[in-house]
């Protein structure tokens, strides 16, 4: 047997899956700077799932920022899906669960692939953030309008507030079986209580229930912000293969071992800077999600058009040659010293470009300023 073909058969067993979350299409759409930010981002995101001609894109929530998304954020997206995820390369994979059980509040319950009215080469599933959950009386979200577009197959949806029972999409490419799980966005302190009161049930495949490889998305807190205002991961299903975790913004998309439950956890983090906090710092990536039976690689793949952000902590009474609070100019001394700092962090910045014509010009920059002398604190005028 000749190495191409045997390269063949192997990709024809594969599943490969681009897998992104927290994208905010929409983030400050009206600022004359970083207005574009988040179109120019996902444009980069559909274009590498094209180039690396995946089965499938699998969006972990927060597609959008706002809950009703302007016209142009909503015109921008339908645009960038169409562009990239319709044509004629066939799909290679087939969808054997029951669709209108994994799609059951859409007016069209099956895969958009499978409609014979559109030419998908893409497939897009996502499940809703907090950012984007289903509001009002009809229960409706922007996801819906995409759904509704034939472009995107909203998933992960509960029909009561009470008890969860997750059915998943049952998808095969060759002799490769992915049973994928999803569940939007749930107020934290309730999806926990639910947990707690065994109200949250996974559903197995009745069928060869070990061969398939368990795939769940997320979108919850994974770090503590409270007593119950988080997910711990203990509380999920132990015969889950890997996690896709939305909603926390700090990229840590190389799977991480959870020892307790003995599955990976993968936190691909946001393609865009929503708060200027230190995990918003790490480098945004993609991944590119190789399964095949029951094994995976996750393949890091690093995002080129997003706006670098760069934060400094600064504590004055560390330079006591500087900080002088007897100093009639003490003001004026700190804020030249801040500028200083700034001005070399520019420095760094722009040595650190990454040369690609659409990332960003201008950096973010967040210098934060603690001022400490002894037994007590003194403010002065500072600069972020």
């Amino acid at each position: 047997m000749s190495s191409t073909t045997s390269r063949d058969d192997e990709e024809n067993e594969t599943f490969k899956i681009l897998v992104a979350t927290d994208i905010h299409l929409g983030y400050l759409e009206k600022d004359a700077c970083r207005g574009s930010d988040t179109f120019v981002t996902f444009d980069e995101i559909l274009k590498l799932a094209q180039d690396n001609e995946v089965d499938l894109i699998l969006l972990g929530g927060d597609l959008f920022h706002e809950n009703k998304p302007s016209r142009k954020t909503v015109y921008t997206c339908l645009q960038l899906l169409r562009k990239y995820c319709m044509g004629d390369r066939p799909v290679q994979f087939e969808i054997l669960s029951d669709q209108s059980v994994n799609f059951g509040f859409s007016k069209f319950p099956w895969v958009n692939y499978q409609d014979e009215n559109l030419n998908i080469s893409i497939p897009v599933f996502s499940i809703h953030g907090n950012h984007d959950d289903p509001t009002g009386a009809d229960g409706l979200c922007a996801l819906d309008i995409l759904t509704c577009a034939g472009l995107i197959n909203h998933f992960g949806r509960s029909p009561s507030v009470e008890k969860i029972e997750i059915s998943p999409i049952l998808l095969q490419k060759g002799n490769s079986k992915i049973a994928l799980y999803g569940l939007g966005s749930v107020p934290d302190e309730r999806l926990y209580r639910m947990f707690v009161n065994k109200q949250v049930t996974m559903l197995r495949p009745k069928e060869d229930e070990d061969r398939w490889f368990n795939l769940f998305v997320i979108h919850q807190n994974r770090s503590k912000h409270g007593a119950t205002n988080y997910i711990p991961e203990q509380f999920l299903d132990d015969f889950i293969d890997l996690v896709i975790w939305g909603h926390e913004h700090e990229c840590k998309i190389a799977p991480t071992r959870n020892e307790q439950q003995l599955f990976y956890v993968s936190q691909p983090g946001s393609s865009v800077v929503t708060s200027l906090s230190p995990g918003e710092t790490a480098r945004k990536h993609v991944g590119l999600l190789y399964i095949k039976d029951k094994k995976m690689k996750m393949q890091k793949i690093p995002l080129q058009t997003v706006r670098p952000f760069y934060l400094e902590d600064l504590v004055l009474a560390d330079s006591p040659d500087i900080f002088l609070p007897d100093n009639p100019k003490v003001t004026q001394v700190i804020q030249d010293f801040c500028m200083e700092k700034v001005e070399l962090m520019l420095d760094n910045a722009e040595r650190q470009r990454l040369g690609n014509p659409k990332q960003p010009e201008k950096p973010l920059i967040r210098l934060r300023v603690r001022v400490q002398s002894l037994n007590r604190k003194l403010s002065f005028p500072c600069f972020a």
